[in-house]
């Protein structure tokens, strides 16, 4: 329907330009992909606060608004705010022929996102636990020849090599696993949440083989990764966020001592506000 293209045009330029994103890929991928074939039919609920609000009708045209839609409300699962996630991809930086992983991937239209930003010389290898939000995925993603879908954990061994991990789900602290699956050069986008309160956004850059740039770029509140919550590092990054937003960190370390740069130290990793060593840098 032209009426409906003409809509998603304009949410496109909405979203992107809320999001401060000058990414002309990225606002040309909200303009074509269609949220309507990845939420289910209408009418939808719609996250307002620790509530829904139905919208009462089944006209795709209400879909293109910067909002929550509730694809599990009884579990307080949505399709992500359109403009949160703008941003976000614009810090992932997905290219055309890169390998992606998508962690929590719902109902797939973020995913079917990544996989236009990609192009068909890439490939999005997405991951959703919830069972029932992986077979909705698996049915709206089967004509995505650039995709492959997972009804399982992105925690486990084996991962890909990626160049974007892009992960829509909080963690305590940043799996070994996923610092391990990132390529040189590599991006990972990570909501680090303690527990029942608001984090951060963590961009991570693989600049050499155990050399991680970092910065964080926004606050975030986020339905928190199975797998992915730890207690204990909860209440150390709650304790890093009470001193300061982080907005000084510059490198993720991994597998040396913790010095007076240290922002937030977990197990086996820890956020500086130094850079990134000059000799362990060789991009």
């Amino acid at each position: 329907m032209k009426s409906l293209q003409s809509l998603r045009h304009f949410y496109a330029r909405y979203v992107t330009e809320t999001a401060g994103v000058r990414n002309p890929r990225i606002l040309e991928a909200y303009a074509e992909v269609a949220r309507e074939d990845y939420v289910g039919l209408g009418p939808w609920n719609v996250s307002v606060g620790d509530a829904y609000i139905s919208t009462e009708t089944a006209d795709a045209c209400v879909l293109y608004q910067d909002i929550l839609i509730g694809l599990a409300p009884q579990k307080a699962l949505n399709n992500g705010q359109p403009s949160f996630h703008a941003m976000c991809l614009a810090e992932a930086d997905p290219l055309v022929g890169d390998v992606v992983i998508h962690v929590g991937a719902g109902t797939g239209y973020y995913t079917a996102i990544l996989a236009h930003l990609v192009k068909q010389a890439g490939h999005v290898h997405a991951y959703e636990i919830e069972p029932e939000l992986a077979a909705r995925a698996l049915r709206n993603l089967e004509q995505q020849r650039n995709v492959t879908l997972r009804a399982q954990s992105a925690l486990l061994s084996g991962l890909p090599l990626a160049n974007v991990i892009y992960v829509n789900a909080g963690a305590t602290h940043v799996p070994a696993v996923w610092l391990d699956a990132l390529a040189l050069g590599g991006r990972l986008v990570l909501p680090l949440t303690p527990e029942e309160r608001e984090g951060c956004m963590l961009l991570v850059t693989r600049k050499a083989e155990a050399a991680y740039a970092a910065r964080i770029f926004s606050t975030a509140a986020v339905f928190p990764c199975l797998g992915a919550r730890d207690k204990a590092q909860s209440a150390v990054l709650a304790a890093a966020l009470d001193t300061s937003s982080g907005e000084a960190v510059r490198s993720l370390r991994r597998g040396d001592r913790p010095d007076s740069s240290a922002w937030c130290i977990g197990s086996g990793w820890w956020l500086s506000t130094e850079g990134v060593p000059l000799a362990s840098a060789a991009l």
